[in-house]
């Protein structure tokens, strides 16, 4: 097999040097340990202060590193393992929940999560706002969609506005009753609500689950989960299932 062209580019020389400092953080410094200012770590490793930076601002997205203002960069702590695993077979907001429900609003969804809900053109449906936590820290947050056909029970005098409204939309949806529930992993870019809610920068590196939850044959609400992809590393119990989509098809590894 002939050498492609991807193979002839040399390495980066701050993704070496990110290479070495990460075998450096395993053996030189412990959790929580404030490494050495820029110019000293410049120095000891032999580099520019630029190309320094570049691999540090590489491992603090990857999770290794963490910078706290008035502190400096500190090592971090190994990813928090979160389940995100479908064999419980739970509505949302039932009693295994991990979620706390702070909002909910009428919206027109994002026209992918329409498809999924197969709504009508600008139909709006129930979107509430809910965020997890783990050890204190925010490590995700989520936007679950909940078309006004799977609720038809809920009025606005039950429910008038934002945590009221998401109580009684998760009560109603207990009433239901639950097929199963398909879920989807994929590495995106935090938006600004989520990332206001996650203390983590527009932008910075997230990882999207949505879930798709099936009662009486069609889908009867969809979650966009964000979690913080710097911190959190997604388990998925006893099922091993995770849903691979390659050019439009959508498969299931094992």
């Amino acid at each position: 097999m002939g050498t492609t062209q991807l193979e002839s580019v040399p390495e980066p020389k701050y993704w070496h040097l990110k290479m070495v400092i990460g075998e450096a953080l395993d053996s030189d410094f412990t959790v929580g340990e404030i490494l050495p200012n820029e110019r000293d770590l410049a120095a000891r490793f032999g580099v520019a202060r630029a190309t320094l930076r570049q691999a540090l601002e590489q491992l603090e997205l990857e999770g290794r590193l963490q910078r706290r203002r008035g502190v400096g960069t500190t090592v971090a702590p190994p990813r928090m393992g979160v389940d995100v695993s479908t064999t419980q077979h739970a509505w949302p907001g039932s009693a295994q929940d991990a979620w706390q429900s702070f909002d909910c609003a009428r919206a027109v969804p994002p026209a992918a999560v329409a498809r999924m809900l197969a709504t009508a053109e600008h139909e709006e449906t129930y979107t509430l706002r809910r965020l997890r936590v783990s050890h204190g820290q925010p490590v995700a947050a989520e936007q679950l969609f909940v078309p006004a056909s799977s609720v038809p029970e809920l009025s606005a005098i039950d429910a008038p506005s934002g945590a009221a409204r998401a109580r009684a939309v998760l009560r109603e949806l207990q009433r239901l009753d639950l097929d199963g529930q398909d879920r989807a992993v994929e590495l995106g870019s935090a938006r600004a609500d989520d990332a206001r809610e996650l203390d983590r920068l527009p932008g910075s590196p997230v990882l999207v689950v949505t879930t798709r939850y099936f009662s009486q044959g069609r889908t009867a609400a969809v979650t966009l989960a964000t979690y913080r992809a710097d911190t959190c590393r997604l388990t998925f119990g006893d099922s091993g299932d995770v849903q691979i989509s390659h050019h439009g098809e959508e498969r299931r590894a094992s």
